[in-house]
């Protein structure tokens, strides 16, 4: 047999056309993404988003993954908005402290809530993660389901970034939110998967990041169903049900939405099990770290950090060839309505 006629015969003619496929395929992503992510420099970590999006969505390639397995997951503080110099949801809990303050007069003699009340935000924390949720318990049960998500969005649509001055929704990372979008486009459904409480994004993750309700996985505290006045309710109780952190994060994956992804993003130490839970799959896989290093723009911080530590992930990351965005790098803009870099 000819080696022409080796290359026409039918397998080798399917191997090619498959080949073509994928090519043109990749072509066509990587001309959409650039209308699609804008706010990306032409990098290698943005390359490799398009690549996989391309190899993994073009009908006959040998890496094709069905529309119903495209599940990506994203950390929220520290991966789509910011989370210095404190969590968005701790300086909630700071408000909400102060708010309930008069009904609570033994606060003023009890920590960690003295130190809230006389602003002290250092010695409040003193006490690390027990201080901290001790906190978020006390200012977040005792409502019910319906009235704490009031709550929520009347602060998130006021509050404003002790450093910046902006609505804590004006410090999303613009090219995360296109990042979302343009994975969808492609077929993909989009999790946020967070430490934070579940009930405190979702009241505005849809309109922010155009993620539902129901793809929103996070922390909990336990709720109870009474009939109060004769209307049933779901009560906030002061009790923890679920905390979505660490190893917590793939066990509330599993739990919620019964597959593992194909993509994960993530920013700190608590997502890399995520990460790894992510990776340990079959077929193609995307795992990606979003690195701040731009005191310019934002803050530059990693392995050292009380907040948002990067450190056995980095390590990781860099071990298996992981995706790491470098935001001073491979951002051309951080926020919406910033100027490009």
């Amino acid at each position: 047999m000819t080696r022409r006629d080796r290359a026409g015969s039918p397998r080798n003619r399917w191997r090619l056309g498959a080949h073509v496929v994928a090519a043109w395929a990749a072509t066509v992503v990587a001309a959409a993404a650039a209308d699609v992510l804008p706010s990306w420099k032409d990098s290698g970590s943005r390359a490799a988003i398009v690549g996989f999006v391309a190899k993994t969505t073009a009908v006959g390639s040998p890496t094709f993954v069905a529309p119903a397995e495209r599940i990506a997951v994203f950390d929220n503080d520290g991966t789509l908005w910011a989370e210095q110099p404190l969590y968005v949801q701790a300086l909630f809990a700071f408000d909400r402290v102060k708010a309930l303050a008069p009904s609570h007069p033994e606060w003023k003699e009890r920590e960690p809530f003295r130190s809230v009340l006389a602003g002290d935000t250092k010695a409040a924390l003193a006490g690390g993660e027990h201080a901290l949720l001790e906190l978020v318990i006390a200012s977040h049960a005792g409502t019910t389901t319906d009235e704490f998500a009031s709550i929520v969005s009347d602060w998130i649509a006021s509050a404003r970034h002790p450093t910046t001055g902006r609505l804590y929704t004006e410090m999303v990372y613009q090219p995360m939110v296109e990042l979302l979008a343009y994975l969808r486009a492609n077929g993909f459904a989009t999790y946020i998967v967070s430490g934070g409480g579940v009930e405190f994004m979702r009241p505005w993750a849809e309109r922010v990041y155009g993620v539902p309700p129901e793809q929103v996985i996070g922390s909990s505290i336990r709720t109870r169903f009474e009939v109060r006045a004769g209307q049933p309710v779901l009560a906030r109780l002061p009790e923890v049900e679920f905390i979505d952190d660490g190893p917590g994060k793939p066990a509330g994956i599993q739990a919620r939405v019964g597959r593992r992804p194909v993509a994960a993003f993530g920013n700190s130490d608590g997502d890399l099990q995520m990460l790894q839970w992510t990776a340990g799959g079959a077929g193609p896989r995307l795992c990606v770290y979003v690195r701040h290093t731009d005191a310019e723009r934002e803050w530059a911080y990693d392995r050292t950090s009380a907040v948002g530590r990067l450190d056995k992930g980095l390590d990781e990351a860099r071990a298996k060839g992981w995706t790491i965005v470098d935001m001073k790098q491979d951002w051309q803009r951080e926020f919406p309505g910033d100027p490009t870099h």
